[in-house]
């Protein structure tokens, strides 16, 4: 009898230490799992403070552009619609000319720093693009072919004004539109004055691609 107790007692002996073995491994994961909560935790706490610390600038510098803008605006020489800088081509040249005339490059000037404060933390680019009326060149100017060509031209006068202003060159990029999407109709002198203009506008910064190897032969 005594012997049969010794044995249950041997047998039982594996199953409390199995026991013990299982309530360790438990134990052990549930002390992971704790710590990767916590540390997931910490994690999006940190992405939070680091979203909210980027938001926060990100309005400080839309202010301080559209500070540099409420005077042009006020005035009526700039809008400001959807992120899009809109200058009427009056303010920045004559008519059927390329030359900034002294109010459109002080504008310029006033808004070159903000601009480039902008852009300095930003993945994005300046697209500058330069739009006129349907009316044909006159025929008088020689200087330009079409009105493709004039808003291609204006467009690229303001650009290199930016950059002489302090606007990284690799930071802004010229476009021309000609006569193409106009903001009012064209039957009217106000029309056509309005859809003289050049517009301003943030985009996201084309990606770099991967350039193909060099030949092996060298070419």
């Amino acid at each position: 009898m005594s012997e049969e107790i010794e044995l249950d007692g041997e047998a039982s002996t594996p199953v409390w230490a199995a026991f013990g073995d299982l309530m360790s491994v438990l134990l052990g994961a549930f002390v992971l799992i704790l710590v990767g909560v916590v540390a997931i935790q910490l994690e999006l706490s940190q992405r939070l403070d680091q979203e909210v610390a980027q938001r926060e600038a990100e309005a400080k510098r839309r202010q301080t552009l559209e500070q540099a803008l409420a005077g042009p605006l006020a005035a009526g020489r700039v809008t400001l619609v959807d992120g899009r800088i809109g200058i009427r081509g009056s303010v920045l040249f004559a008519l059927n000319s390329d030359q900034l005339q002294p109010e459109g490059r002080e504008l310029l000037k006033s808004l070159a720093a903000p601009l480039a404060g902008y852009l300095a933390s930003r993945e994005e680019i300046l697209m500058v693009s330069g739009f006129t009326d349907d009316q044909p060149v006159r025929d008088t100017n020689r200087q330009f072919a079409d009105n493709w060509e004039l808003s291609a031209q204006r467009s690229l006068t303001v650009t290199r004004a930016l950059i002489a202003e302090g606007v990284p060159a690799g930071s802004v990029f010229a476009a021309a539109f000609g006569a193409e999407q106009p903001v009012d109709s064209n039957s009217s002198e106000e029309g056509r004055s309005r859809n003289r203009r050049v517009e301003m506008a943030p985009i996201p910064r084309p990606k770099a691609t991967d350039t193909p190897d060099h030949r092996a032969d060298g070419r």
